[in-house]
Formats: structure tokens, C-alpha cells, sequence
């Protein structure tokens, strides 16, 4: 026990001192900038001791009160099994309440174990009126979904910014956005062992130089941490004051990429690291800061370099400049996490994920967007060619995602937490409060390029709603056009067609019943394989889900049928690469189902289809078949009492399979496995025919069939529906990754039918 807190305290501190390179270098670097932003307006004629010490009074407070209090004490406990930022948050509300839009859940779906790890749901709890009244109006879930689209489009625009105003040349900077971004293929933890360093020299050297100039300038400086300086600058300065919050709130630039970038460590590492190092750090050099402008206030357009001792300047400059570009680190991280969120929830294109790290899932880099992010970059640094424009900028994506996290953390409070509206009512007036009059400061800069976050998450919350949108009606005409069981039935057990050797895996976004691509196929071909898998693969809203949970079998229509539905289930921080293990694994849930089954031992589903049973890929229940190493897939070996089971492929096929594999590296390269079926005589007659004619199937080859969709408005919508699927949404789909590429499935065995909806 004391070895394993022991290993758990060191992977905490090794992960914090990860972190500095990652979530805290924008955190960390704002002392560059924020006195001289805050007295670069009208602020500049109050140039007194009261002025200085009430600007670092209100930096020390909004340090405290929103990175420390609200974020790291509070927001951090409401991560998603370890994922956060603003859409972790929404798919924890979705999680415990029916707030979604799309209606994919199955009840198996809400007992996954990992759904119960942060102890939050009770289920005896009886819904609130106000849980009910969310779910009953679509609306206001729709509102819902805009509200978290928007935080992680600004969280995305944060992304194109703090790159930009990294840089002072413009020559210079372009090259530094141009390194930056083609390192971010080498993976966060990379990353991090290259930039902590300079991020913890940093943070050392501006906090011994904030204690010099307290101790050199003015050691009063202390009673600036009363509030009642607070009161005195907003008294003395009025309007010019307020008008000053949008360059304090630079203070707290990347307090949002805190709390975005959890996926890529754990909460315990990030409190760690900002309450012991960063927190004391940066209020440190602040107050050095105020001490030093205090007695010298003609150096406020240069204060952080005139406040260096002369002797030290240039090498804290090199070590700030490296600082600097480091700081993007931090939001370019919480992008690629947010869009992997919005990505598997169905609210982005398909885009390719690479997972960065074989140990933290959370790690991830995503080549479209990051070349994406560069582009915009540099096209607003040669665009301002001005940080203080940029900066306006900067400032209002910042506190637009954490005056969103503080509206959805708030609804987090009574629904997932599940604690008194009073609570949430308090938390959502305090934070509420201070966020939103740093907003209403923030917004008078629109014109001085405020626009540019709002113009750019306009434009990605467009892709984003108009994505989910055609997600969500096709889904609909999916439901709506399934096969009624009544026409299977008429079929026959060969389905009025010949069956011929082999399992087929028809892919489907619908979790429950048959789609109309079956009907479509069976129509227009005169054979289908003797083994059908109806395959949903679901995004749950949960980061991980066990590999003994996923998948979720069922039986479609009487045995003799041979047809199985399927859901795998998986998280949105799993990942699956292996398509011949997911295969293997499939076939043994089905066998295992049919045992299973013949006990009695499945649960019921409340499909149409008939029972479900969540199968877990264990020897808990002694299944009969086990797969082993092959070498020849012909034939199986066998035991003293296991059935011989030939492939029902002609030679001529075998031998052409053969030829093909060899000539493809993608089959060379497969694990061949055989499978047996062991002790065959204890199971009943038709659970073994049924068993071996699995295994018959199997080695016969594995074929995976998919909808080629074209979605297409009808005659009678509306201008704005035809515009939005005809051409936007179907753009969409033309310029983003396949659907057989994003779930990996061999493009030598896929079969693609194609078909319109009209929506």
C-alpha cells in the first residue's frame, strides 16, 4: 500500500512538472504585458501610488479568486473521469440528464461501471422540476448544445491567438509560429520535457526579481493586497477604470487551458504545480511590479523590463522570449482536446486523432487542425502587426469561455453533483458577477480587434451546429425508415436469397433495429453472407470505457436467421487500431452471447429486436471457444472432442485469397488465429451447430458492408434547410475523412452501397 502512494506520488510530480511546459506557459508570461496594457488608455493620467496599488490589488484578487478559488479548487473536481474543459462539462450534464439531441443511448449504456467512478449519480435521487423541464423543451437543449459550442469555439479561437501575441517582430514571429506548430507531431510529453525547463527558470527568475524590486522600491507594497485599495482605484478613476479591466484580465490569460488541458495530465498533478509554484510565482512578481512602477512610473510602456536589474537584462530577456513562445504551448494542447471532444460526440468532421503517448490516452495531435491554427496565426500576426490589438482580442475569447464554464459548471452543481439550487444559484452570482464585468469591459474593444474571436467562432460554431445538425436528421431517417421485423420474418431463414460462406458486418448508426441499407442490398443482390452482424459503433459520453463492457450483444429475429446485432462502445479517449483483434473479439462475444443465451442469463434490452446482454470478453462464464495462433486458416486443429471445421471456400477461392494477402501488407501483416471449440459434447445440439457455423463463417473471411449516404433536402424545405444540407453540410462530408477510414475498416473488404436520404 505504501509502495503504491508512493509510485502514485512520484507519476503526480512528474506529470506537474510536465504540466509547466504545457498547461501554465500563456499563465505564466502575463506579467510581460498587463501593467502595460491596463495604463495604455485613458488610465495613463493617473499615474499615482493609489493607481499602482489598486491594479495590483485587482490582479491579486482575480488571481485568487478565479485560477485559484473557482478553477483549481472547484471546476477541477468536475473533470469527466479526467477530461475537461467546456464540452467535458456539457457531457457530464448529458450524461445525467437527458440533454442530448441525438437519442442513441441504451439503458446498458447508463450501467457502465466507469459511469459510477466519480461517485456523483444517484439514481434514488427523483428528478428536479428543473431537470424536467430541460428535457421536456427541445430548445432549451438545443440552447444548451449553442452554449457549449460556443466556449469550445472560443477556446479554439484562444488557439490562433496566443500564438500571435507571442511574438514582437513580425518577421520573427512568423518563423517561431512556423517551429512551434511543426513540433506539435512529436506529442505533448515530448513537448513538455522540452519546454518545462524554460517555463520553471522563468517562473524563478520573475519571482526572485519581484522580491528584489519589494525590497529595493517599496516595501509597503503589501497593503495592496487589502481589498479596500480595490474600492479606492474604481472611486479615484471611475469610468477609466472600468474601461482599464480588459488589460487586467490579461492577469489570467490561459486560466481556461488549465482547466482544458486536464485530458493531457491529472488534477492532482495541475493543483500541485499552480498552488505550490506557479500562484506564488507570478503574485510575487506582480507585486514586484507595483513596487518598482510605484517610485518610477515613467517606465510603465516598458514595466517589466525596466524593473530588471541591469546586470541580469539580457539573459532574462532570452529566457522571456523563450517563455513567450512557449505560452502557446498551453491553448494549441486545449484545442486539439476540445476538438477531439466535439469531434466524438458528433459536433466536428471527422478528422484524424494521433494518440501522442502509449500510457495517457489524453495526449493527442491532430494534423488537420494543427496546420489549421498555424495559418490563422500567422494571418492575424501579419494582419495587426500589434499585440495590443491582439491583446483585445485575446482578452475577450478568455473570459467569454470562463463566463460559459461558470454557466455550465453551475448546472453541473445541481445536476451531477446533485447539491442544493442555493449552491449553484451562489456559485453562479459570485463567479457570474466578476466574469461578467470583465465582459462588459472587454466588449467596448470589439472594434480594436475584439472582433476577431467572435468572427472566428462564428465560423467554427457554424461547421460544428451545421455537422450535428445533418448528423441528427439522418440519423432520424435512419429511425424512421428501419426494416420492420415483420418483412424479415416473411424472408424465410435464407432471407430469400442465397447465403454464402462468410460473416458480413453492416454498419449502422442506429442502436436499435435494422437499417433500410439492408433491405436496399438484399434487393439488388441475389446472396448475403450466412452470418449478418448488425455493428453500431457509439461514442459514449464517458472518457474510457472497459474492455469487458464494450460491447453489447443481441439476436435479430429467430435463430436459424443467423443474425446478431452489435454495439461497441467506446469512450472518447479510447482508441482502437487492431481491426483483425476487434474481429476476433466480436466473434467470441457472439459465441459467448449464444451461451449465454442458451442459459438464460441475458438481460433484457428494451429493443424491439428481442435481448440484449452485455458481453464481457472474460472466462468468468467458461465459454467454449477459444481462439489460438494459426498459421493456416484452411483448417482448424482440433481435440479429442472438438468438431472439425473446414473453410467452406472452394480451393480456387483459398488459393486466390492467398495470392492477394500476400500481394496486400496490410492482410501480410494480420495475426492469423484459429479457433476451437473445446468439451462441444456437453453443449446442446443447436448451440453447437450454431457455434460451428460461427466459426465456419469466420474462417471463411470477415466482409464489411457501409452506407456511401447523400443527403439531400426535400423539394418542400425551407431555403435555409436546403442550403445547410444541400451545400454545407454535404461540403462537409465531401472534405472530411471517410467513415470506413475514421473506424478503420480494410478498405479490401469493404463493400459500399449507396443510397439518398431525403431529410
Amino acid at each position: 500500500m505504501i509502495e503504491r502512494k508512493s509510485q502514485y506520488n512520484k507519476q503526480v510530480l512528474l506529470l506537474a512538472y510536465q504540466s509547466f511546459g504545457v498547461v501554465f506557459g500563456d499563465l505564466s508570461t502575463s506579467p510581460l504585458y498587463v501593467y502595460k496594457s491596463t495604463f495604455s488608455g485613458r488610465l495613463r493620467h493617473y499615474q499615482t501610488e493609489d493607481a499602482i496599488f489598486g491594479v495590483f490589488s485587482l490582479i491579486f484578487w482575480t488571481l485568487t479568486l478565479l485560477p485559484l478559488f473557482k478553477y483549481v479548487i472547484i471546476v477541477l473536481s468536475a473533470n469527466d473521469n479526467g477530461e475537461g474543459g467546456t464540452f467535458a462539462l456539457y457531457t457530464l450534464l448529458c450524461r445525467h440528464a437527458k440533454f442530448s439531441l441525438l437519442p442513441n443511448q441504451q439503458a446498458a449504456d447508463e450501467e457502465l461501471s466507469t459511469y459510477y467512478n466519480q461517485g456523483h449519480l444517484n439514481r434514488n435521487i427523483p428528478a428536479s422540476p428543473l431537470k424536467r423541464f430541460i428535457e421536456k423543451h427541445k430548445r432549451l437543449r438545443t440552447v444548451l448544445l449553442i452554449v457549449a459550442l460556443f466556449g469550445a469555439c472560443m477556446v479554439i479561437g484562444d488557439g490562433v491567438l496566443t500564438p500571435a501575441i507571442s511574438g514582437v517582430v513580425v518577421v520573427i514571429a512568423c518563423l517561431v509560429l512556423v517551429g512551434l506548430f511543426a513540433l506539435q507531431h512529436r506529442g505533448t510529453h515530448r513537448v513538455a520535457f522540452m519546454f518545462s525547463p524554460i517555463v520553471i527558470l522563468w517562473l524563478l527568475s520573475i519571482a526572485a526579481i519581484g522580491i528584489y524590486n519589494i525590497i529595493e522600491w517599496n516595501p509597503r507594497v503589501y497593503q495592496a493586497l487589502s481589498p479596500y485599495y480595490i474600492y479606492k482605484f474604481f472611486r479615484d478613476t471611475g469610468k477609466d477604470g472600468w474601461i482599464s479591466l480588459g488589460g487586467i484580465l490579461l492577469c489570467i490569460t490561459g486560466t481556461e487551458a488549465l482547466f482544458a488541458d486536464l485530458g493531457h495530465f491529472t488534477d492532482a498533478s495541475i493543483k500541485v504545480a499552480f498552488s505550490c509554484v506557479i500562484y506564488p510565482c507570478i503574485v510575487l512578481q506582480y507585486m514586484g511590479q507595483a513596487a518598482f512602477l510605484s517610485k518610477n512610473f515613467s517606465a510603465l510602456p516598458i514595466s517589466f523590463y525596466a524593473s530588471i536589474p541591469h546586470t541580469l537584462f539580457w539573459p532574462i530577456f532570452v529566457v522571456a522570449t523563450l517563455a513567450a513562445i512557449v505560452a502557446s504551448q498551453a491553448v494549441i494542447s486545449a484545442t486539439f482536446s476540445v476538438i477531439k471532444q466535439c469531434h466524438v460526440l458528433g459536433c466536428f468532421p471527422r478528422v484524424k486523432v494521433v494518440h501522442t503517448s502509449r500510457w495517457v490516452y489524453g495526449k493527442i495531435y491532430i494534423p488537420e487542425i494543427n496546420w489549421i491554427l498555424m495559418i490563422l496565426s500567422l494571418a492575424v500576426t501579419i494582419g495587426f502587426q500589434d499585440t495590443t490589438l491582439i491583446g483585445n482580442a485575446y482578452g475577450i475569447a478568455c473570459v467569454t469561455v470562463m463566463f460559459v464554464t461558470t454557466w455550465l459548471m453551475a448546472l453541473v452543481i445541481i445536476f451531477v453533483w446533485q447539491k442544493n439550487v442555493l449552491f449553484s444559484l451562489i456559485f453562479l452570482l459570485f463567479f457570474g458577477f466578476i466574469e461578467g464585468v470583465y465582459l462588459s469591459s472587454s466588449y467596448v474593444k470589439v472594434p480594436q480587434g475584439g472582433w476577431v474571436p467572435l468572427a472566428l467562432s462564428a465560423v467554427f460554431m457554424a461547421v460544428m451546429y451545421v455537422w450535428h445538425y445533418g448528423t441528427r436528421r439522418k440519423y432520424f431517417f435512419d429511425q424512421q425508415n428501419k426494416v420492420s421485423m415483420k418483412w424479415i420474418l416473411t424472408l424465410g431463414p435464407s432471407l430469400g436469397i442465397v447465403r454464402v460462406p462468410g460473416i458480413v458486418l453492416i454498419y449502422t448508426e442506429l442502436a436499435t433495429g435494422v437499417p433500410a441499407i439492408f433491405s436496399h442490398f438484399v434487393t439488388n443482390l441475389p446472396a448475403f453472407h450466412q452470418v449478418v452482424v448488425f455493428v453500431c459503433v457509439k461514442c459514449v459520453p464517458v472518457p474510457y470505457v472497459s474492455p469487458d463492457e464494450r460491447y453489447l450483444i443481441g439476436r435479430i429475429g429467430p435463430k436459424p436467421y443467423r443474425m446478431y446485432r452489435c454495439i461497441v462502445r467506446y469512450g472518447y479517449k479510447d482508441v482502437s487500431k487492431d481491426t483483425e483483434d476487434f474481429e476476433n473479439k466480436l466473434v467470441m462475444s457472439i459465441a459467448e452471447f449464444i451461451q449465454l443465451e442458451a442459459q438464460g442469463s441475458t438481460t433484457i434490452e428494451g429493443s424491439t429486436d428481442g435481448r440484449m446482454a452485455v458481453v464481457r470478453t472474460s472466462d468468468r462464464f467458461g465459454t467454449r471457444l477459444v481462439m489460438l495462433e494459426s498459421t493456416d486458416l484452411s483448417e482448424s486443429s482440433v481435440g479429442p472432442s472438438t468438431p472439425t471445421v473446414r473453410s467452406s471456400k472452394s480451393a480456387t477461392l483459398q488459393s486466390l485469397q492467398s495470392t492477394y494477402e500476400q500481394e496486400s501488407p496490410q492482410l501480410s501483416r494480420r495475426r492469423r488465429v484459429r479457433f476451437e471449440l473445446v468439451d462441444a459434447d456437453y453443449l446442446e445440439l443447436q448451440v453447437r451447430e450454431e457455434l460451428l457455423e460461427l466459426v465456419e463463417a469466420k474462417h471463411s473471411g470477415v466482409a464489411y458492408v457501409m452506407g456511401h449516404s447523400y443527403i439531400k433536402a426535400r423539394r418542400s424545405s425551407s431555403f435555409l434547410k436546403k442550403f445547410v444540407i444541400n451545400m454545407a453540410y454535404s461540403f462537409l462530408r465531401k472534405n472530411c475523412r471517410s467513415p470506413a477510414v475514421a473506424l478503420n475498416i480494410p478498405h479490401i473488404s469493404l463493400i459500399e452501397v449507396g443510397m439518398i436520404y431525403y431529410v
